[in-house]
């Protein structure tokens, strides 16, 4: 019996690997034997606050990601993405259960997220209706207007924000459609909620939840996979 608000995972992985330089999308792309689409969706899937997920990833990789992905017992739904992320994101939502409470979104390059910092981020949210995984900025950051330093900002201020993100399902589609309606262009889910004027908490994440963006992040991806296999050892 579930004791817990019904909680809906969006997994966008829409994305290619054209900063990779390669031709694969990236969540096609396997490292040490699985798929990268496979090790995200089997985090969310062993996780038990996550009631269902839904996978937005290019139209063209939809067969190929419906036959791999059979295992996974929690997944809905595989739909198509859109031109801009916030677009995809509408329509993994648009796809998730009527009964959802909460939508986790996730990108689907974050393979390497563990349960335990999924479930801090939900309890987190399931109290403060929003909440985002973060880790304090440990670089120095500087403030640059053509390539020359402007300002420091004080770096015990900054966090790198990653996800999931995860919001109440009413907030969040006001603020899907605040930014469709002011044509806000946003990188990530917070900014949607912020530009409500609504406040987003942040729940402590591990540096290792890296993103696969560049050659280099598949290094240090497959680096850490290795050490958590002698871990298991």
């Amino acid at each position: 019996m579930r004791n817990h608000p019904f909680t809906s995972a969006i997994i966008v992985a829409a994305g290619n690997a054209t900063r990779m330089g390669l031709d694969t999308p990236k969540q096609l792309l396997i490292i040490n034997g699985k798929t990268v689409i496979e090790r995200t969706l089997s985090v969310f899937e062993s996780c038990p606050l996550i009631d269902e997920i839904v996978v937005v990833t290019r139209a063209e990789d939809i067969k190929t990601i419906t036959e791999i992905t059979r295992p996974y017992t929690k997944l809905k739904a595989i739909v198509p993405g859109g031109e801009e992320r916030s677009d995809s994101v509408k329509n993994g939502v648009l796809a998730a259960n009527k009964e959802s409470q909460f939508f986790v979104i996730h990108d689907g390059a974050r393979m390497l997220v563990t349960e335990e910092e999924i479930i801090n981020v939900i309890e987190t949210a399931y109290t403060k209706n929003a909440a985002t995984l973060g880790t304090p900025v440990t670089d120095t950051v500087k403030v640059v207007d053509s390539m020359t330093i402007i300002s420091t900002p004080d770096r015990s201020t900054l966090y790198a924000v990653q996800t999931p993100q995860v919001f109440e399902k009413k907030l969040y589609l006001c603020a899907l459609q605040n930014a469709k309606d002011k044509r806000l262009r946003v990188t990530d889910d917070c900014s949607m909620v912020e530009a409500l004027g609504e406040q987003v908490t942040i729940a402590i994440g591990k540096y290792t939840n890296i993103k696969l963006t560049t050659k280099t992040d598949l290094l240090f991806a497959e680096a850490i996979l290795r050490e958590r296999e002698k871990d298991l050892i």
